[in-house]
């Protein structure tokens, strides 16, 4: 039994010993390499120890973190709630004097990656048809969406069924821009903006509300 001793203590003791901050990664990076991996090649890719050799860490550093894959996994959905929903309720509840403006914070999240990922939701949304605890999450957060802006439709005064309309109307075409995966520049989609702010409310945006959109987009006032 001797011979094998200094082949286990020998990993355990490195365990131990000094190392730089950040030796075994964080809980963040471990995530973010998921969450890559799940985007770029699906769920399959999501496995601890490709992920370990593409950080070049330990397979054991993962479990500082994490329980096993299956929490893991819970992470990444707890990731895309907290962004991608998160976002939809922030926009629909930021302040706004009119309902194009309400409207134009909330095609803000649809075009800003950094603040709504829809490769992200895509790939959740085809995870889900391969587990049906996954589609239900993917229904409370559709629900969860649609209720944040049908009750901002409702606080500017819409009747309870043109308010429910109306959302879908606006959270059904995001959702299938998402599912076509349209290619469209992004010039092209902010040109268009004013039209769908009128097609979802009646009313389109004033001059001002309109230029103050697209400089949050990037694009000179005109």
């Amino acid at each position: 039994m001797a011979p094998p001793l200094p082949r286990i203590l020998a990993p355990m003791s490195t365990e131990t010993e000094p190392k730089p901050t950040g030796w075994r990664g964080s809980r963040e990076l471990w995530l973010a390499a998921a969450k890559a991996a799940f985007l770029e090649t699906g769920l399959d890719a999501v496995k601890i120890q490709p992920l370990a050799s593409q950080l070049n860490l330990s397979r054991t550093s993962f479990y500082w973190f994490f329980k096993d894959r299956n929490m893991l996994l819970d992470a990444l959905l707890q990731d895309w709630e907290a962004k991608n929903t998160g976002a939809f309720v922030t926009a629909c509840t930021a302040y706004a004097e009119t309902l194009p403006e309400a409207l134009l914070n909330l095609i803000t999240v649809f075009q800003d990656e950094t603040l709504f990922e829809p490769r992200l939701d895509f790939a959740v949304r085809g995870w889900a048809h391969q587990s049906d605890a996954v589609m239900d999450r993917v229904r409370i957060a559709d629900d969860t969406r649609l209720r944040a802006i049908r009750d901002m439709f409702l606080r500017f005064g819409y009747p309870p069924q043109e308010a429910d309309v109306r959302a879908r109307a606006v959270y059904l075409t995001q959702i299938g821009y998402i599912s076509m995966q349209v290619q469209e520049d992004l010039a092209t989609r902010i040109d268009r903006v004013p039209g769908y702010v009128e097609i979802f409310c009646g009313q389109r945006p004033s001059q001002s509300e309109f230029a103050r959109f697209r400089a949050r987009m990037g694009f000179a006032p005109g």
